[in-house]
């Protein structure tokens, strides 16, 4: 029996690198994994809504780095940098409340910006589950972001998947939508992956989202670290 395995673990240390970069001394192991967990699903909640594709945390013996991939750099720094003086602010009381902030640390926040966003699973998911909670025919999204997402130049194929109460209906189904490759097994193929939930009325519609960009060689991974 095959096993479905989430596209990015099953990349891990071939062409993707980890999300949590940081090595741990001194059995504080434990505690570090904690503060990850913990930081992940107060971002997931804090960012929702702001087009934000990823969360990388690094940490080193004086430093927290935590890096924000978003399409839209500019809500979340806001006018003269207010959004990411508070942000930083929330998160030092976060740690703080939850005792797992490290005194020795210093914080640091990166915003990245997202060229292109169309390109992007997590971006795709959310604007997905936007046009849903405003209660836009489920077919036509799915059609309109399929073919959105096939102007990429990068895109070489894209899968959405819906599950849930579609449409209101009593009962719960799926609904699939593919246009070009998405070769899961293929290992140096790049696939962005990413799941998202709508919320609903008369609740959760679950979405999963599949973006293949083609194939990654030794030479570009070389040529981009370069």
């Amino acid at each position: 029996m095959s096993h479905t395995v989430h596209p990015y673990s099953h990349r891990l240390g071939i062409i993707r690198d980890w999300k949590s970069r940081w090595f741990s001394k001194n059995g504080s192991y434990q505690k570090n994994l904690k503060a990850d967990v913990l930081l992940r699903e107060f971002f997931t909640k804090r960012f929702r809504g702001l087009y934000v594709s990823g969360v990388e945390i690094e940490r080193s013996e004086k430093i927290l780095r935590i890096i924000i991939k978003t399409a839209r750099p500019g809500i979340l720094i806001g006018r003269q940098g207010e959004g990411a003086t508070k942000l930083r602010t929330d998160i030092v009381e976060f740690l703080a409340k939850n005792k797992i902030a490290n005194a020795k640390q210093e914080l640091k926040i990166d915003i990245e910006e997202i060229r292109s966003p169309e390109s992007d699973a997590a971006i795709v998911a959310y604007m997905i589950a936007e046009s849903l909670e405003k209660r836009l025919p489920f077919r036509r999204v799915m059609k309109q972001t399929v073919e959105k997402v096939m102007m990429n130049r990068d895109v070489k194929g894209v899968r959405v998947f819906l599950g849930g109460r579609l449409g209101g209906a009593e009962m719960a189904r799926v609904e699939e939508l593919k246009k070009g490759r998405v070769p899961l097994q293929t290992l140096r193929a790049d696939i962005d992956f990413a799941r998202e939930k709508a919320h609903m009325t008369y609740g959760d519609i679950g979405i999963k989202v599949w973006i293949y960009k083609g194939d990654i060689f030794k030479k570009k991974i070389e040529a981009k670290k370069a």
